[in-house]
């Protein structure tokens, strides 16, 4: 048993998801896979009429979402930083401005984030008109954000197929210049499935902050679906980098 034991303890697996949760965004992708199945099995079972049981996995989605603001005190400032990077960073005027664009709404929903966490554990009260204020105007900051995201991708998806065009109707002669060529290629190839994978992250969870804001009146049946497949994508992204691999 002890041998058995120690081999779940020290397998590859085990330590590479260590590595993974010891980190905040780890824990945080992992939560929020938690959480947004807790709000899809609690409208399941609601529909259903199991009240009881949905209460359960209803608490359990509040007090996640609670926990996950928490732990993103203080994260605008990455936004912000990241934007001013953008401003003076070479590169395509389109692709930079809704870069801009979208860390700037992400800078304005995680700042507001973070006074709907003070509001929620009691540390100042706003008024309830107020709260659902604040908490409208980070889901509209956030839907830009996102709105913002996919028009970069967009944009920078156009831009790679163009030289990915171009390098493959390029030739030459030297084995060493098709050879960089490959390399190159590759790259590119890397950097546009990039791109579409966290496109398709885009484009299922803008609908969340669409609903918030009123945009569109989807079931938390279908965004908790949504909410649970892009954190489960985005922790295999944070499962690769733990592992060495891009």
């Amino acid at each position: 048993m002890a041998s058995i034991a120690a081999q779940v303890v020290l397998h590859p697996v085990t330590s590479q998801s260590l590595r993974v949760l010891n980190t905040t965004i780890g824990r945080d992708k992992l939560y929020r896979a938690v959480q947004y199945f807790s709000r899809f099995f609690a409208w399941f079972l609601l529909s259903r009429g199991y009240k009881i049981q949905a209460a359960r996995w209803d608490a359990l989605k509040s007090h996640l979402a609670l926990g996950r603001k928490l732990l993103r005190l203080g994260k605008f400032m990455e936004n912000a930083q990241a934007a001013l990077r953008a401003i003076s960073a070479p590169g395509e005027t389109g692709e930079r401005l809704t870069l801009i664009g979208r860390q700037v709404g992400y800078f304005g929903y995680l700042l507001l984030d973070g006074f709907v966490w003070a509001n929620s554990i009691k540390f100042f009260n706003l008024l309830p008109s107020t709260a659902q204020k604040v908490n409208k105007r980070s889901a509209q900051f956030w839907f830009t954000g996102i709105v913002f995201s996919i028009a970069h991708g967009l944009l920078k998806a156009g831009r790679l197929a163009n030289e990915v065009k171009k390098l493959q109707g390029q030739t030459w002669a030297e084995k060493s210049a098709e050879a960089e060529r490959d390399l190159k290629l590759q790259d590119l190839n890397s950097a546009r499935e990039a791109v579409r994978y966290q496109f398709i992250i885009d484009i299922l969870d803008v609908w969340i902050p669409a609903t918030t804001i009123g945009l569109v009146n989807l079931n938390d049946g279908v965004l908790g679906i949504f909410g649970f497949i892009t954190s489960l994508m985005a922790l295999r992204q944070q499962w690769l980098n733990a592992g060495g691999k891009k």
